[in-house]
């Protein structure tokens, strides 16, 4: 969704559509909804069975679709600051609540898919939700105010939390700039060989398969095995299932390293 609207320019329901449904289609429980906006009353906290005590309660079902569009038309506007257009958007679709599950991953996509339109970002995304995460009463009670008519504190809230995001971000770039470097030097692989060409994959896709390094190394199964082996001795990745079969390998920097940054961006929200 991030990409497709920040290439595009413009929001479209298929955007919203399209990434629920790649959140939920595998989930046992969700499968059937993937994709669709909801037809069912839905709510926030309290019991499974009645919306008694709950927090929120969305509006009903057959008003989904025209309060869909309105946000639609919000997310497009250039005449509205940046943050407080990402924010506001956020909040609201929360309060739409549009789904019956994912609303919340959605949702955070969502404030990354509205920076990258107005161009704000150009390249992944600014992890604000591990500020907000810190804050998560603040957020929850921002929301309320929200929904009471005064967008302010979340407005702060979201603004604050981009800052915290952005600096740490900045740093977290400039670490991971240089593993590719520090990989090099410590397996030593010889140009062009299995070893040097998955360096290079685990760069851009921490979290591999063995289907995956197979088809990304170019090589013969065991000729990517052996470069598996190697790039584990040498600490650069692990093996995270414990398993024979269908296992899965991590760039072990990479991953530690977007650990820190999460604890860095809430360490500055407290």
């Amino acid at each position: 969704m991030v990409t497709a609207v920040g290439e595009r320019g413009v929001f479209e329901r298929g955007d919203l559509l399209d990434a629920h449904h790649a959140l939920m289609q595998d989930d046992p429980l969700e499968a059937r909804y993937a994709g669709r906006v909801r037809d069912m009353q839905n709510w926030v906290g309290g019991s499974d069975h009645s919306p008694r005590d709950a927090l929120h309660i969305p509006p009903a079902p057959e008003r989904v679709s025209a309060l869909l569009d309105d946000l639609l038309a919000y997310l497009n506007r250039d005449d509205v600051p940046v943050l407080v257009q990402a924010s506001i958007a956020h909040a609201q679709f929360e309060s739409i609540h549009p789904f019956t599950d994912g609303n919340g991953r959605i949702g955070r996509a969502l404030v990354s898919a509205s920076l990258r339109r107005r161009g704000a970002i150009r390249n992944g995304v600014i992890p604000m939700a591990s500020g907000i995460l810190a804050r998560q009463g603040d957020y929850f009670a921002a929301l309320g105010e929200y929904r009471s008519g005064d967008p302010a504190p979340l407005i702060a809230l979201f603004v604050r939390s981009a800052l915290a995001a952005a600096i740490e971000t900045a740093a977290s770039v400039e670490r991971i700039e240089s593993f590719p470097e520090e990989w090099s030097a410590e397996v030593r692989p010889r140009r062009g060989s299995a070893a040097a060409t998955l360096l290079l994959a685990f760069f851009d896709n921490p979290v591999l398969n063995a289907a995956e390094i197979e088809r990304l190394s170019g090589a013969k199964t065991a000729q990517a095995y052996a470069a598996i082996e190697r790039l584990a001795e040498a600490g650069v990745i692990r093996e995270i299932t414990g398993r024979k079969r269908d296992r899965v390998w991590v760039a072990a920097d990479l991953l530690a390293e977007l650990d820190d940054l999460d604890r860095r961006i809430q360490r500055r929200m407290i």
